[in-house]
């Protein structure tokens, strides 16, 4: 388990900055008020009462966060199963666990997910998410790419 110091520390730090962002959010920015940053990125602070693109929002509190318990428990047994030399899975497993702890924060005090990132254009408009998103996301993208590595670094019969 000592190996996997690392990884728990870089899941503290996600849930830690993706809260302190939120909390930012929560106390500085105006709700459901667009705020430009560029000309295709805005911040607009909104409430999300389901996952991920708001899925399941018809879900109790207490289902969604069984839910993400059940994630978060398949995504740890995973982490240990992998071997040490996969060290961008483990990363990419810390980063799902600590967006998916984040998230799961906001839902049990708050009842809502926080969210306030909006990719947009001027005819079209991306799901508004928040860091702990971005962190599963990119966690995930992390996961596929180290297996995609592993596997062809695997030796291949020839074809004598």
């Amino acid at each position: 388990m000592k190996s996997l110091t690392p990884y728990a520390v870089l899941t503290i730090v996600a849930i830690a900055l993706d809260q302190w962002i939120k909390q930012l959010v929560e106390t500085g920015l105006p709700f459901q008020e667009k705020i430009d940053l560029v000309p295709f990125l805005a911040l607009f602070r909104t409430y999300n009462t389901g996952i991920a693109f708001s899925m399941f929002s018809s879900l109790s509190d207490t289902g969604l966060i069984a839910v993400a318990a059940a994630v978060v428990a398949f995504v740890l047994y995973l982490a240990v199963k992998t071997p040490p030399n996969q060290v961008l899975a483990r990363i990419g497993f810390a980063f799902i666990v600590g967006g998916a702890l984040g998230n799961v924060i906001d839902r049990t005090v708050y009842g809502h997910v926080i969210d306030y990132i909006l990719f947009h254009t001027p005819v079209w408009s991306f799901a508004v998410f928040n860091l702990a998103d971005v962190f599963i996301s990119v966690g995930a993208a992390a996961v596929v790419l180290d297996e995609f590595i592993t596997w062809r670094r695997q030796p291949r019969p020839s074809d004598d």
